[in-house]
């Protein structure tokens, strides 16, 4: 209760002076401000004795008798403000001692430099843009409670540099991806957010009725088969990046929306996938944080190429030992049930292995990976491998234990195919996207094809250990 009032008693007396300030003719919500330029422009161009226009909000205040100083901030630097009464005048300096931190001005004055050797603006008049009728967090402390940051990201960016820092990473990060496909002659497209089928992926969909079709639609959970429909059509380079969304839980690595780059090369494969992201996510990493050395879940990844491969059945031998695909189906349970990892009822050998390897082995690989050669049943849009019919031409990559990628040489046989999707519908003809099957039968090229988790790419690369830390509004339970 005492901290509610005392929040009360704060926003009570800035409306105070709010008032005050309209009637000495500062009204609280201004217009337009036209400033010389951003405040790391200034900066960066600093000129003594210089004229200029700025704004921005103010993060530090300090009022003396005939002088103030204050910092403001406009999201791309820092500047320091003079104030003082012989220059401004008495009303207007009285009006300036009525501010409070997180009030948003415009000042016009000279540029000069302190004698602690600080670029500083010696104001010589200033207005008031937005008047803030909340404090900001504590300035020694900032906001540090993870559930008010996640909530209240405003106040997030404010308080926090690092937070900030992070989001215009993010920026940067996005742009030069795209930036790298765009000169390699990839088309960026856009495909359905809401599809009748929710296809190219196994996962369970949001879903939603559509009232002007009277049909019931769902959130794709990726933009796979549309991608693909484009190759067909001749469209030999493509790509999105965009949300998608899996009705599923929340933790560290998941949340229910994300953000997914997918990526079709025709005439490509499962290494020309490899080649790509290698280069892609290098060039970077050096471009944007001139290292190729990340810090991320308390290890050090080094991403200098090439990356390590390792067939996925190599891999299981490797932690399971040589004779593991001899052993039977309950050997392989009693060993799961040693390892902890909860095996459902019904589950096969190969089904136990792959559980196996997600819940104890897959975790493990810290280093940049890639694990080749699934078995076929679990990827069932990628091509066989040319010497072995049970097993597919993927490649998942796998760093910091994290699947960042996964890639194939894409499945062009529409029999084969349909096949494929009637053992994954199990009888359910509803969930057979025959649009998509019509589309293969015309001819699709041979074609590589891969996906990347573009907010896990960044949980490595800004080392964050969350993945809403790098979302700006995650998903989160609902107060209460």
């Amino acid at each position: 209760m005492s901290e509610e009032l005392s929040s009360n008693e704060y926003r009570q007396q800035r409306i105070e002076n709010m008032n005050q300030l309209k009637e000495a003719g500062f009204p609280a919500f201004g217009k337009a401000f036209d400033r010389t330029a951003r405040l790391d422009e200034l900066n960066k161009t600093f000129e003594l004795g210089r004229q200029v226009k700025a704004c921005g909000r103010i993060v530090a205040l300090r009022k003396m008798g005939k002088m103030a100083f204050a910092h403001i901030s406009d999201g791309s630097s820092k500047f320091q403000l003079m104030v003082k009464k012989d220059l401004l005048g008495e009303d207007n300096f009285a009006a300036f001692k009525l501010l409070d931190l997180g009030d948003i001005i415009g000042v016009e004055g000279e540029l000069f430099i302190t004698k602690t050797e600080e670029n500083t603006i010696r104001v010589s008049s200033w207005t008031l843009l937005s008047k803030a009728l909340l404090p900001l967090p504590e300035k020694f402390h900032g906001l540090t409670d993870v559930e008010t940051r996640y909530r209240q990201r405003s106040l997030d960016l404010i308080s926090n540099p690092s937070v900030m820092d992070v989001f215009k990473k993010r920026t940067q990060v996005l742009r030069e991806l795209r930036n790298y496909l765009d000169t390699r002659d990839f088309y960026e497209v856009e495909t359905p957010m809401l599809q009748q089928i929710a296809g190219g992926a196994a996962a369970k969909p949001f879903k939603a009725h559509y009232n002007a079709l009277n049909v019931d639609v769902f959130m794709r959970i990726a933009p796979e088969l549309y991608l693909k429909r484009l190759i067909v059509g001749g469209m030999d380079r493509v790509y999105e990046m965009n949300r998608n969304f899996r009705n599923e839980g929340l933790d560290r690595t998941h949340n229910p929306e994300f953000t997914c780059l997918e990526i079709y090369q025709a005439y490509g494969d499962m290494r020309t996938m490899q080649e790509l992201i290698q280069g892609m996510v290098t060039h970077v990493a050096e471009k944007i944080f001139q290292t190729l050395e990340f810090e991320w879940m308390d290890n050090t990844i080094d991403l200098k190429t090439p990356w390590r491969e390792v067939p996925y059945h190599d891999l299981i031998k490797e932690k399971l030992g040589d004779d593991w695909f001899e052993k039977t189906l309950e050997e392989a349970k009693a060993k799961a049930e040693s390892l902890e990892v909860h095996i459902e009822e019904g589950m096969n050998f190969k089904q136990v292995t792959h559980e196996i390897y997600d819940k104890t082995i897959e975790g493990t690989l810290i280093q940049p990976t890639f694990i080749t050669r699934l078995p076929a049943e679990l990827v069932p849009l990628a091509n066989h491998c040319a010497d072995n019919p049970e097993l597919v031409d993927v490649f998942e990559l796998i760093i910091g234990g994290k699947e960042i990628a996964p890639a194939y040489s894409e499945l062009n046989n529409p029999i084969e195919q349909r096949k494929r999707f009637e053992e994954q519908a199990a009888g359910d003809g509803s969930k057979m996207d025959e649009d998509f099957l019509l589309a293969l039968e015309h001819g699709m090229p041979p074609t590589g094809g891969m996906g990347i988790g573009i907010d896990r790419l960044l949980m490595l690369l800004t080392g964050s250990d969350a993945i809403r830390d790098v979302i700006l509004f995650p998903q989160l339970k609902p107060r209460g």
